[in-house]
């Protein structure tokens, strides 16, 4: 396993400051994702521990396809307006934001 890796207990205790949950609530979810494929988990010792298994673009990447899929009715410019439209962003933001509509402009003319 990876440095990275995670106790139950910890997972819970991070989420547990966000949001209240129980602890079984937690470890269910993490059974659920273990057996989607979203977790690895290594059960050699007394307590289990977990770890990411697939890589967290991967995860942004699908979520993401299906938020506009089902509540942008497939419209990215939807998703991209609503997120500009209730987000005050800095100027920066805003440049690395034309500047990435550039290279697209460019990729498809």
């Amino acid at each position: 396993m990876g440095a990275w890796g995670q106790y139950g207990e910890e997972v819970h205790e991070i989420l547990e400051k966000q949001k209240e949950a129980g602890y079984t609530t937690t470890l269910k979810l993490m059974q659920i994702m273990h057996e989607k494929g979203l977790l690895q988990r290594d059960a050699s010792a007394k307590t289990h521990i977990y770890e990411a298994a697939v890589p967290k673009e991967e995860t942004q990447a699908q979520l993401l396809k299906k938020m506009i899929d089902t509540v942008f009715s497939g419209s990215a410019s939807q998703l991209v307006m609503q997120a500009l439209g209730g987000h005050r962003s800095s100027q920066e933001e805003l440049d690395r934001i034309r500047e990435y509509l550039n290279e697209i402009d460019k990729k498809q003319s």
